[in-house]
């Protein structure tokens, strides 16, 4: 249950990060739907990625 937890905290955390970001300038004009597919796209990539850091540094601690 903790891993479904961490998973939405960081998905969640990479979204106010990548909000300081203005993608618009890397895209056409007139396509702000294709920059916010993009935002979520990273930020769910973002997101697993640190999520996946913090389950397995956890894990690993409880070895040592």
């Amino acid at each position: 249950m903790y891993k479904a937890l961490i998973y939405t905290m960081s998905v969640l955390i990479s979204v106010y990060a990548l909000s300081g970001i203005n993608f618009n300038n890397f895209f056409k004009k007139n396509y702000q739907l294709e920059a916010k597919v993009f935002i979520i796209i990273i930020s769910f990539a973002l997101g697993y990625l640190l999520a996946s850091f913090v389950i397995n540094f956890l894990e690993y601690s409880k070895i040592l």
